[in-house]
Protein backbone atom coordinates (compact mmCIF):
# COMPACT_ATOMS: atom_id res chain seq x y z
CA UNK A 1 0.00 0.00 0.00
CA UNK A 2 1.56 3.51 -1.17
CA UNK A 3 2.57 5.62 2.26
CA UNK A 4 1.97 9.42 1.81
CA UNK A 5 5.43 11.27 1.93
CA UNK A 6 5.95 14.66 3.63
CA UNK A 7 7.69 16.62 1.07
CA UNK A 8 7.86 20.50 2.22
CA UNK A 9 6.37 22.39 4.78
CA UNK A 10 5.23 26.20 4.71
CA UNK A 11 4.88 28.18 7.76
CA UNK A 12 1.70 30.67 7.73
CA UNK A 13 0.50 32.59 9.78
CA UNK A 14 -0.66 31.94 13.92
CA UNK A 15 2.58 29.33 13.89
CA UNK A 16 -0.13 27.39 11.20
CA UNK A 17 2.38 25.09 8.81
CA UNK A 18 1.18 24.02 5.36
CA UNK A 19 2.72 20.72 4.37
CA UNK A 20 3.07 18.94 1.37
CA UNK A 21 2.42 15.54 0.70
CA UNK A 22 3.00 12.92 -2.28
CA UNK A 23 1.04 9.61 -2.63
CA UNK A 24 2.11 7.80 -5.85
CA UNK A 25 1.63 10.49 -8.21
CA UNK A 26 -0.67 12.79 -6.66
CA UNK A 27 -0.32 15.48 -4.37
CA UNK A 28 -1.59 16.71 -1.14
CA UNK A 29 -1.44 20.43 0.48
CA UNK A 30 -2.66 19.80 4.78
CA UNK A 31 -3.04 22.08 7.25
CA UNK A 32 -3.46 19.98 10.40
CA UNK A 33 -5.98 17.48 9.93
CA UNK A 34 -7.61 19.44 7.41
CA UNK A 35 -6.57 18.34 3.56
CA UNK A 36 -6.67 21.87 1.95
CA UNK A 37 -6.02 20.66 -1.90
CA UNK A 38 -5.42 17.40 -3.82
CA UNK A 39 -4.58 17.00 -6.84
CA UNK A 40 -7.54 13.86 -7.10
CA UNK A 41 -9.63 16.54 -5.96
CA UNK A 42 -9.78 18.95 -8.76
CA UNK A 43 -13.14 19.52 -10.95
CA UNK A 44 -14.67 22.34 -8.81
CA UNK A 45 -11.19 24.38 -9.23
CA UNK A 46 -11.60 24.15 -12.61
CA UNK A 47 -14.85 24.52 -13.00
CA UNK A 48 -14.74 27.49 -10.71
CA UNK A 49 -13.06 29.25 -13.80
CA UNK A 50 -15.07 27.70 -16.78
CA UNK A 51 -18.34 28.69 -15.16
CA UNK A 52 -17.35 31.92 -14.45
CA UNK A 53 -16.02 32.77 -17.94
CA UNK A 54 -19.14 30.49 -19.25
CA UNK A 55 -20.94 33.87 -17.65
CA UNK A 56 -18.85 36.90 -18.76
CA UNK A 57 -19.86 38.64 -22.03
CA UNK A 58 -16.11 39.96 -22.53
CA UNK A 59 -14.18 38.16 -25.10
CA UNK A 60 -10.82 39.02 -23.29
CA UNK A 61 -11.70 39.11 -19.86
CA UNK A 62 -9.31 40.49 -17.27
CA UNK A 63 -9.68 38.39 -14.37
CA UNK A 64 -7.85 37.96 -10.77
CA UNK A 65 -7.83 34.96 -9.36
CA UNK A 66 -7.27 34.70 -5.31
CA UNK A 67 -4.70 31.82 -4.54
CA UNK A 68 -3.16 29.80 -7.12
CA UNK A 69 -3.33 26.44 -5.19
CA UNK A 70 -2.37 23.62 -6.80
CA UNK A 71 -2.95 25.99 -9.96
CA UNK A 72 -6.08 23.70 -11.41
CA UNK A 73 -8.40 27.35 -11.58
CA UNK A 74 -5.73 29.18 -13.37
CA UNK A 75 -4.93 26.32 -16.16
CA UNK A 76 -8.54 26.29 -16.65
CA UNK A 77 -8.96 29.66 -17.41
CA UNK A 78 -6.42 30.07 -19.50
CA UNK A 79 -7.17 26.98 -21.56
CA UNK A 80 -10.78 29.22 -22.22
CA UNK A 81 -9.06 32.62 -22.79
CA UNK A 82 -8.22 34.41 -26.11
CA UNK A 83 -4.71 35.94 -26.72
CA UNK A 84 -5.69 39.16 -25.58
CA UNK A 85 -7.06 37.82 -21.90
CA UNK A 86 -5.18 38.62 -18.89
CA UNK A 87 -5.27 36.48 -15.52
CA UNK A 88 -3.71 37.87 -12.48
CA UNK A 89 -3.28 35.57 -9.96
CA UNK A 90 -2.42 36.60 -6.19
CA UNK A 91 -0.71 33.89 -4.11
CA UNK A 92 -0.13 35.13 -0.57
CA UNK A 93 2.84 32.00 -0.10
CA UNK A 94 5.93 32.01 -2.11
CA UNK A 95 6.46 28.83 -0.99
CA UNK A 96 3.66 27.22 -2.82
CA UNK A 97 4.68 29.09 -6.26
CA UNK A 98 7.93 26.80 -5.43
CA UNK A 99 6.51 23.87 -4.67
CA UNK A 100 4.42 24.24 -8.27
CA UNK A 101 8.06 24.86 -9.99
CA UNK A 102 9.53 21.44 -7.98
CA UNK A 103 7.66 18.70 -6.81
CA UNK A 104 4.85 19.82 -8.87
CA UNK A 105 6.17 20.85 -12.02
CA UNK A 106 4.54 17.97 -13.94
CA UNK A 107 1.68 18.85 -12.85
CA UNK A 108 2.36 22.65 -13.33
CA UNK A 109 2.94 22.81 -16.90
CA UNK A 110 4.33 25.74 -18.78
CA UNK A 111 1.27 27.80 -17.04
CA UNK A 112 3.51 30.09 -14.80
CA UNK A 113 5.25 31.34 -18.17
CA UNK A 114 2.35 31.92 -19.81
CA UNK A 115 2.62 35.54 -21.61
CA UNK A 116 -1.33 36.18 -20.13
CA UNK A 117 -0.43 35.49 -16.49
CA UNK A 118 0.40 38.22 -14.30
CA UNK A 119 1.53 36.43 -11.22
CA UNK A 120 1.65 38.25 -7.72
CA UNK A 121 3.12 37.35 -4.38
CA UNK A 122 0.28 39.02 -2.04
CA UNK A 123 -2.97 39.15 -0.63
CA UNK A 124 -5.64 39.13 -2.96
CA UNK A 125 -7.24 41.88 -0.88
CA UNK A 126 -4.45 44.32 -1.99
CA UNK A 127 -5.33 43.87 -5.66
CA UNK A 128 -8.49 44.75 -5.24
CA UNK A 129 -8.02 47.53 -3.38
CA UNK A 130 -5.73 48.41 -6.08
CA UNK A 131 -8.14 48.45 -8.21
CA UNK A 132 -11.01 50.76 -6.35
CA UNK A 133 -8.07 53.50 -5.50
CA UNK A 134 -7.21 53.83 -9.72
CA UNK A 135 -3.85 51.57 -9.32
CA UNK A 136 -4.92 49.01 -11.59
CA UNK A 137 -7.48 48.34 -14.22
CA UNK A 138 -10.38 47.04 -12.65
CA UNK A 139 -11.55 43.07 -13.34
CA UNK A 140 -13.94 41.93 -15.08
CA UNK A 141 -14.19 38.89 -12.55
CA UNK A 142 -12.79 38.16 -9.24
CA UNK A 143 -12.28 34.19 -8.32
CA UNK A 144 -11.80 33.67 -4.90
CA UNK A 145 -10.26 30.47 -3.40
CA UNK A 146 -8.29 31.48 -0.81
CA UNK A 147 -9.13 29.06 1.86
CA UNK A 148 -11.62 26.38 2.58
CA UNK A 149 -14.61 28.89 2.31
CA UNK A 150 -16.14 31.84 3.80
CA UNK A 151 -14.85 31.16 7.26
CA UNK A 152 -11.08 31.70 7.48
CA UNK A 153 -9.55 28.76 8.23
CA UNK A 154 -6.17 28.85 6.84
CA UNK A 155 -6.02 32.49 8.02
CA UNK A 156 -8.16 34.67 10.30
CA UNK A 157 -7.05 37.76 7.80
CA UNK A 158 -9.14 35.61 5.27
CA UNK A 159 -12.17 36.71 6.92
CA UNK A 160 -12.39 40.59 5.81
CA UNK A 161 -12.37 39.32 2.17
CA UNK A 162 -15.44 38.02 2.77
CA UNK A 163 -17.42 40.13 4.93
CA UNK A 164 -19.82 42.49 3.86
CA UNK A 165 -17.73 44.92 3.62
CA UNK A 166 -15.15 42.83 1.99
CA UNK A 167 -17.63 41.37 -0.83
CA UNK A 168 -18.63 45.34 -1.44
CA UNK A 169 -15.15 46.36 -2.05
CA UNK A 170 -14.51 43.26 -4.43
CA UNK A 171 -17.97 44.60 -6.21
CA UNK A 172 -16.57 48.35 -6.23
CA UNK A 173 -13.04 47.14 -8.25
CA UNK A 174 -15.36 44.67 -10.88
CA UNK A 175 -16.31 46.71 -14.36
CA UNK A 176 -20.21 46.84 -15.13
CA UNK A 177 -21.80 43.59 -14.94
CA UNK A 178 -18.44 41.72 -13.52
CA UNK A 179 -18.29 38.75 -11.70
CA UNK A 180 -17.20 37.49 -7.87
CA UNK A 181 -17.07 34.03 -7.78
CA UNK A 182 -16.41 32.03 -4.70
CA UNK A 183 -15.57 28.54 -3.66
CA UNK A 184 -16.05 26.52 -0.97
CA UNK A 185 -15.65 23.22 0.77
CA UNK A 186 -19.37 23.48 2.37
CA UNK A 187 -22.59 25.46 2.00
CA UNK A 188 -23.05 28.53 3.88
CA UNK A 189 -26.00 30.17 3.79
CA UNK A 190 -25.10 33.43 5.55
CA UNK A 191 -22.91 34.13 3.50
CA UNK A 192 -25.33 33.91 0.41
CA UNK A 193 -26.95 36.39 2.45
CA UNK A 194 -24.12 38.51 2.58
CA UNK A 195 -23.04 38.58 -1.06
CA UNK A 196 -26.63 39.63 -1.49
CA UNK A 197 -26.65 42.32 1.02
CA UNK A 198 -23.22 43.65 -0.63
CA UNK A 199 -25.14 44.50 -4.42
CA UNK A 200 -24.91 41.24 -5.92
CA UNK A 201 -27.39 39.24 -7.73
CA UNK A 202 -26.51 35.95 -6.47
CA UNK A 203 -26.55 31.82 -8.39
CA UNK A 204 -25.03 28.95 -5.80
CA UNK A 205 -24.49 26.09 -7.56
CA UNK A 206 -23.27 22.37 -5.83
CA UNK A 207 -20.14 20.75 -8.02
CA UNK A 208 -18.56 17.36 -7.91
CA UNK A 209 -14.91 17.61 -6.68
CA UNK A 210 -14.25 14.73 -9.43
CA UNK A 211 -15.78 14.78 -12.96
CA UNK A 212 -17.10 11.26 -12.98
CA UNK A 213 -19.46 12.97 -10.54
CA UNK A 214 -17.81 11.26 -7.72
CA UNK A 215 -16.41 12.79 -4.61
CA UNK A 216 -17.32 15.34 -2.05
CA UNK A 217 -19.89 17.99 -2.90
CA UNK A 218 -18.40 21.36 -3.60
CA UNK A 219 -20.16 24.91 -3.38
CA UNK A 220 -19.51 27.71 -5.78
CA UNK A 221 -21.59 31.38 -5.64
CA UNK A 222 -21.67 33.26 -8.71
CA UNK A 223 -22.33 37.30 -7.74
CA UNK A 224 -23.11 39.53 -10.87
CA UNK A 225 -22.49 42.90 -9.88
CA UNK A 226 -25.84 44.77 -10.51
CA UNK A 227 -26.16 48.06 -12.57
Amino acid sequence: MLKRELLDTADIQDGETLELYSHGRDFMIVLGRNELMSSRMRFSEEQLAELTLDRLEASNPRILIGGYGMGFTLRAALARMGEGAQAVVAEISDKIIEWAQGPMAELTGDCLSDKRLDLKICDVAALIDDANDGTCEKFDAILLDVDNGPDGMVRADNNRIYSRTGLGKARDALKPGGIVSVWSAAPDHGFRRRMKEAGFDVEERSVRSRPNNKGAHHTIWFGRKRA
